[in-house]
């Protein structure tokens, strides 16, 4: 945890990099920044893995991957949109007119279109010839997916932030399946997050990097969750009259 700028996102790619663990995204690193990772990075594995090994499949995941899988979709839903107005016109416009003349092996991918649009409805060509829009999940539902579809057995995963676009209920969500996948499937978490809800995963360890030096906390003692429970308690009286 840390506010900020308290060099959360910094710490994460740092590891990462010097895991040579693949990212989706970019990330914003200065020219001197290999070269840190190279000089004053060093890390050894334990629980009986060999020196300077970490699972295969192991990555980093930031909030940037989760944005730009949501701008991705919406991108290829445009697309798509702009072809099945090309073949809803294509449809229209093929009612009522003659069956282009069949002269050869030339004609026939012609000839099978202009026959679907007198033995398909219009949706039906429409869907066939230009695919149908993907699923309109809401940007949340589509960040708790994307972490459930990229999640595998026996892992090292580093998260930035996921808490980004989820609502309580899904960060409660993602959080126990989090939890689960630690504790049944042999994967291991980092996690740089100002949420109450994945600081409260049982049995995290909690660096507050907005001490100094860097130390684990309780959650309950961290500033940022203590001003959660400050805000709520000065409401108290109207949660519970």
């Amino acid at each position: 945890l840390g506010v900020n700028g308290s060099g959360k996102s910094t710490l994460l790619n740092l590891i990462a990099e010097s895991l040579k663990l693949p990212r989706i995204t970019p990330y914003n690193r200065s020219p001197f920044f290999m070269e840190y990772v190279n000089r004053m990075c060093s890390w050894e594995a334990t629980g009986g893995r060999p020196k300077n090994s970490v699972p295969n499949g192991s990555a980093i995941f930031t909030s940037d991957d989760v944005f730009y899988g949501i701008i991705d979709r919406r991108v290829e839903n445009e697309d798509t949109r702009y072809r099945q107005e090309e073949r809803e016109a294509e449809y229209r416009a093929a009612q009522g007119q003659p069956f282009t003349r069949f002269t050869g092996m030339e004609d026939y991918d012609e000839l099978v279109r202009q026959m679907d649009t007198r033995r398909k409805s219009m949706s039906q060509y429409v869907n066939h010839y230009a695919g149908r829009l993907q699923t309109p999940d809401s940007n949340g539902e589509y960040a708790l997916n994307f972490f459930r579809e990229h999640f595998r057995d026996d892992r090292l995963y580093l998260l930035d932030e996921p808490e980004n676009s989820l609502s309580l209920p899904l960060q409660k969500e993602l959080m126990e399946y989090i939890f689960e996948s630690a504790r049944f499937f042999g994967c291991q978490f980092i996690i740089a997050s100002h949420s109450p809800i994945f600081l409260s995963i049982p049995g995290a360890k909690i660096y507050d990097l907005d001490s100094k030096p860097v130390c684990l906390k309780k959650w309950t003692d961290l500033p940022n969750v203590r001003m959660y429970y400050d805000f709520f308690m000065e409401y108290k009286a109207e949660f519970e009259g």
